[in-house]
């Protein structure tokens, strides 16, 4: 199998549903009828949104009223070889029945295509008889699963048959021209309600592979170069979340660096600009930083608003860059470009995408998660809640961190000047605190040993003195406290006694301000 399942939500073919409302007309207002293979074949384009290639395609119809109404949609590439076909064509019935089924639509009826170009020497007749058995296998597998094909079709060389209608003279030997696109009414009510068709998958992968031109060997330099440089620190717990923060700062700068871009016309033009607007060094930096999925993850959450177009820009630039032996590397560029894509509401390229992803490492979850929400048809607001919780949570722990590393610097820089005081205020004393209550000696010029050594710095005080009251000048009267008696008219204690003690408090005192150092 060449490609992947592209099962979408319902969508009422007749009604344009989404086109519709977006633009505030009435649903009612591009209701189209389709009766004929011709109008049928006409129309696929528009069902699927690109002009399909190589593959087959399923549509469902539902009966509403008497009227049947276009469903879900599936494709799958072509497989080169006839005996995977079978294969093929039971997981596209299957997928299209069962993933109606849990969205309480299951198909009630299906119409078939199979669409290929000729070989060199074949024509489209020719194409349209050798894939018969295709489009019987598709009819034969939605069968089994009670689900009749009313109309099976082979596009291809700019004609179409119809493998259901026997009459040449509606349906002829040769085919039936395409009719000129644009020129249909179901391309004029698709113009109405603001639908575009793109050109074919082949040309939306081709801004999404790697680079095969002279600039691709510098490009597989820098990524050598940064490999040696980033890989060691990604590896390393202590540099990782520095990595993180270069790479989604750079990453940031060069988004910003697009949106400021002038507007090119033509899609190989945007390519082109863009690469001109990415050196290599930078592309090797982003490539090797977004390995990390913590890194990754948070490079997600530039998923809306303005900051959309331009980081799906940089995600297709960086999935070109990853050139050479690095082809596995894209999967994080392709899987945040097919993020980006359904977030902004295209689920054609953000399939590709992520199906290119999981091409590049088929055991990449968070592509092979995404791939499976997008071709269900899930609503992405789910992810991007939470990818917005993440981020203003971020944002508010970084807030807290500078303020509290703000306030810890003044309370430091307050402490420090503090400090000093203290020490200058000691110096000043006649006796110095932390002493074991003596005296220098003016007789020897030798300080008692627990007063010697260098000074220690200490913490703020609300006093002096050995018990952690400041000195007092002499001549004044200490506070008298409970557990010191003084002597009438003396400011020291009195007795041996109380000078022991009063030695084991200054020892406790001087403890306390080493302790509190």
């Amino acid at each position: 199998m060449t490609n992947h399942s592209e099962t979408t939500g319902p969508s009422e073919s007749g009604d344009f549903t989404g086109a519709a409302a977006a633009s505030g007309r009435s649903v009612h207002d591009t209701q189209i009828t389709l009766r004929t293979p011709a109008e049928l074949a006409d129309a696929l384009p528009y069902l699927l949104g690109y002009r399909p290639e190589d593959s087959m395609v399923l549509v469902a119809l539902h009966d509403r009223g008497g009227r049947g109404r276009f469903g879900g949609r599936a494709r799958l590439g072509i497989p080169a070889n006839p005996d995977d076909w079978e294969s093929a064509a039971r997981q596209l019935a299957q997928g299209l029945t069962t993933g109606g089924e849990r969205r309480g639509t299951r198909p009630e009826q299906m119409v078939a295509y199979v669409c290929q170009e000729p070989a060199p020497g074949e024509s489209g007749r020719d194409v349209m008889r050798r894939l018969a058995s295709l489009a019987q296998l598709l009819r034969t597998e939605c069968g089994r699963l009670d689900v009749p094909v009313i109309e099976a079709l082979c596009v291809s060389d700019g004609r179409f048959w119809s493998y259901c209608c026997p009459t040449e003279e509606c349906c002829p030997p040769d085919g039936t021209p395409m009719g000129l696109p644009g020129t249909s009414v179901l391309a004029a009510a698709a113009t109405y309600a603001g639908i575009q068709v793109r050109g074919t998958l082949r040309e939306l992968r081709a801004r999404l592979l790697p680079w095969e031109t002279g600039a691709a060997p510098d490009q597989e330099i820098a990524l050598d170069r940064a490999g040696m440089a980033l890989v060691p620190r990604i590896l390393d717990d202590t540099f990782r979340a520095h990595v993180a923060e270069e790479t989604l700062a750079l990453a940031e700068r060069i988004i910003g660096r697009y949106a400021a871009a002038p507007p090119e016309s033509g899609i190989h033009q945007e390519d082109r600009r863009d690469d001109d607007l990415l050196t290599h060094e930078e592309a090797a930096t982003l490539i090797l930083g977004l390995q990390d999925r913590t890194t990754r993850d948070r490079a997600a959450a530039w998923m809306e608003g303005g900051e959309a177009g331009p980081a799906l820009r940089l995600w297709r630039a960086l999935a070109r860059r990853c050139v050479g032996p690095y082809g596995e590397h894209a999967a994080a560029p392709l899987t945040l470009a097919g993020w980006v894509a359904w977030s902004a509401g295209d689920d054609l390229e953000a399939r590709e995408a992520l199906a290119m992803a999981l091409g590049a490492d088929p055991d990449y979850l968070f592509a092979r998660l995404l791939h499976q929400a997008c071709n269900e048809g899930l609503d992405p607001e789910a992810i991007r809640r939470c990818l917005r919780t993440e981020r203003t949570g971020r944002a508010g722990a970084n807030r807290a961190s500078a303020e509290s590393a703000t306030a810890e610097g003044a309370t430091a820089e307050g402490v420090t000047a503090d400090s000093a005081t203290a020490d200058g205020e000691a110096m000043d004393s006649p006796t110095a605190v932390g002493d074991t209550g003596g005296r220098t000696d003016p007789g020897s010029g030798r300080t008692p040993p627990a007063a010697s050594g260098p000074r220690r710095r200490r913490g703020p005080r609300t006093g002096g003195g050995a018990d952690g009251r400041r000195p007092h000048p002499e001549g004044t009267r200490p506070r008298q406290t409970g557990g010191e008696h003084t002597r009438p008219g003396s400011s020291k204690p009195s007795g041996g006694t109380r000078a022991r003690a009063g030695e084991s408090r200054d020892a406790r005192g001087g403890r306390a301000a080493r302790e509190g150092t």
